[in-house]
């Protein structure tokens, strides 16, 4: 065979190495949109703090928010003295100084999560303010799509009417479900609120509430809410563990939710941790949560302590037993939580041996239990997680009940709307 001559194979010898990256507007977001959510983030802030800040000129910030402001997003607002509201820049004499924020009332949204266990709700404006929030128990179990639109329905009409407001008037509605979602596509592949698989429950609820509506996986939403709203505000990389009925986790990257490229990953509750083990709701085995949800203590604590006479009750009311039993001294009861810290200390060591984030926040009604094994459970983790010479990261618990879900959903419904109306400004800006 003749020695390869790169005159002869030219066009072959041209492919080129290296990723293929999308030009820098499909990767970074519109400058005018960033203006945006520095303004929001901050609350209130100067011109030049923002042109500092994004690292633009002064100008340039000028032009883009007095876009912004003719399109009625922000508005300015004069700074306030020690001691005194801010108000509107034009409520004064002479030059005061002069701040930027949000102008709240332009939209609000809904967020909501529907669970087999307890439906929240809440309402926030365009600066993320809270309206309104409603919660009341549900044990409807798996529903049909007809009787979950129902459900939405009816907890959306509650939000709104503590709030004062008509559904009309809200831009988006932002909803959080268990299971597997593919938020993008709006359809739930699996969950357990719902009899059927692969539902497109974004279109569905739209064309059923007439707004647009937004869904996502519960757990994702709890990323997002401690995201805007929490402890990962100032944090790139955080990972949040949610423990409820499920186990659920949301991973943040680079400020950004994490979903994987079918968008239905971080499913760390359906890790395995035990070949042919205990059966998980999701219909297979070995599951991680099937050995440290609500439902999987429960079913133990049934069989463990003979509570067969209990059978009928709530998995609720079963915990609450099994909590009371651990507190008294109950070798079985304190067992029991033992045991579930251990698998607990399994998952939390692979998410920092995998991801290595700067923090990881455990969250969920859950962690009111959490004293009968976290200094245990985080001893085991110790030993678990690889030895780098370098501290682990900082492992912190937030019990914030379940309207935190709902404050989530609602971040993602501000998150859309916001992206959908600046994009449209764009348009018509570049169209004049």
């Amino acid at each position: 065979m003749p020695p390869f001559s790169p005159k002869e194979d030219e066009a072959s010898a041209q492919k080129g190495v290296g990723p293929l990256i999308p030009p820098l507007p499909d990767l970074l977001r519109p400058l005018r949109q960033q203006v945006f959510e520095r303004v929001r983030a901050a609350g209130l802030i100067a011109r030049v703090q923002v042109a500092k800040e994004l690292g633009v000129s002064p100008a340039t910030i000028t032009t883009l928010t007095a876009e912004l402001i003719e399109a009625g997003l922000i508005k300015e607002v004069t700074a306030p003295r020690e001691g005194e509201a801010a108000r509107p820049a034009d409520a004064g004499r002479g030059r005061p100084a002069v701040q930027l924020g949000v102008r709240a009332e332009a939209h609000l949204v809904a967020g909501m999560k529907v669970s087999d266990r307890e439906n929240t709700a809440v309402i926030v404006d365009f600066a993320g303010n809270l309206l309104a929030d409603v919660s009341y128990p549900h044990a409807l179990g798996a529903m049909s799509l007809p009787a979950l639109l129902a459900t939405m329905e009816s907890l959306l009409d509650r939000v709104c009417d503590k709030a004062g407001v008509a559904r009309s008037q809200l831009s988006a509605v932002g909803l959080g479900v268990p299971g597997f979602v593919d938020m993008e596509q709006g359809m739930v592949l699996w969950s357990s609120i719902l009899s059927l698989r692969n539902v497109p429950l974004a279109a569905a609820a739209s064309a059923h509430l007439r707004l647009p509506v937004h869904i996502d996986n519960d757990a994702n939403l709890v990323a997002l809410a401690e995201l805007w709203f929490g402890g990962g505000r100032s944090i790139a990389d955080f990972a949040v563990v949610t423990m409820e009925h499920g186990v659920g986790m949301g991973l943040v990257l680079g400020h950004r939710i994490f979903r994987g490229s079918q968008r239905v990953g971080m499913e760390l509750g359906h890790t395995k941790v035990q070949l042919d083990g205990a059966l998980c709701r999701c219909g297979q085995r070995g599951c991680l949560e099937a050995y440290i949800a609500d439902y999987a203590l429960a079913r133990e604590a049934t069989t463990a302590l003979n509570w067969g006479h209990k059978e009928g009750q709530s998995i609720g009311v079963l915990l609450e037993s099994l909590y009371d039993q651990a507190k008294a001294g109950n070798a079985i009861a304190k067992s029991i939580f033992r045991r579930a810290g251990r698998y607990l200390a399994v998952g939390l060591s692979n998410v920092i041996n995998l991801f290595d984030p700067a923090l990881v926040i455990l969250s969920g009604e859950r962690m009111r239990y959490d004293y009968l094994y976290a200094e245990e459970t985080l001893a085991e983790m110790e030993n678990l997680v690889i030895n780098t010479g370098r501290p682990r990261p900082p492992i912190e618990i937030h019990a914030w009940g379940d309207l935190l879900w709902a404050h989530g959903a609602a971040a993602l419904a501000l998150s859309q709307t916001t992206e959908a109306i600046l994009a449209n400004l764009g348009r018509e800006i570049a169209a004049q």
